[in-house]
């Protein structure tokens, strides 16, 4: 049976059941206890080129787990709550594959990594709030404590991978920031 088809109300209580148990199943693993987790401040989008008013603040919530990596790429899980551009509430799990691209042990261990994340998500405008699959790029700034995740959806990908049209056809892209605390750090 495809995604799609579950109701919602199942795949939200499944999700409260077994995300809870995903997040102890890492914090109690010698794995994951190396790995890092970040509280994740979703903040705000920019709508590029928008001819329409579009809410741009995001609040919200997330959690971010970096497994523990000796190479320049690095995996990260992540979920998150926000306010969508119609101000609605939207959520999405998923997971990210990112290379690091400069580091230094400066400014508390500075860093510059660039990759993709994929995910489910929720929008109350698209699949009428069923979860849908999504791929995008990212660039994550920060250092040992703090940073700043930036996400692009270009317009085109809404149009050629939802199969939807979009709402304003000014809009060339939507950037997306967050940012993270280091919630390991001691």
């Amino acid at each position: 049976m495809p995604l799609a088809s579950y109701p919602l109300m199942d795949i939200r209580s499944a999700a409260g059941r077994c995300l809870p148990a995903l997040v102890l199943a890492l914090a109690l693993s010698p794995a994951a206890v190396a790995g890092e987790f970040s509280a994740v401040l979703n903040g705000h989008s920019f709508h590029l080129g928008a001819s329409q008013h579009w809410n741009e603040n995001n609040t919200g919530l997330g959690l971010e787990y970096e497994f523990t990596s000796r190479s320049r790429w690095h995996k990260r899980l992540m979920v998150n709550g926000f306010r969508d551009s119609d101000d609605k509430m939207s959520y999405m799990a998923g997971g990210g594959l990112y290379r690091n691209v400069f580091a230094s042990e400066r400014l508390h261990g500075f860093y510059v990594d660039a990759g993709i994340n994929a995910f489910l998500m929720t929008r109350r405008d698209v699949n009428d709030n069923r979860p849908f699959p999504g791929a995008l790029p990212s660039l994550a700034i920060g250092n040992d404590y703090v940073g700043v995740n930036l996400t692009y959806l270009p317009s085109i990908a809404i149009e050629k991978f939802m199969d939807e049209k979009i709402a304003d056809d000014t809009v060339s892209g939507i950037v997306f920031l967050q940012v993270k605390i280091n919630i390991s750090k001691r």
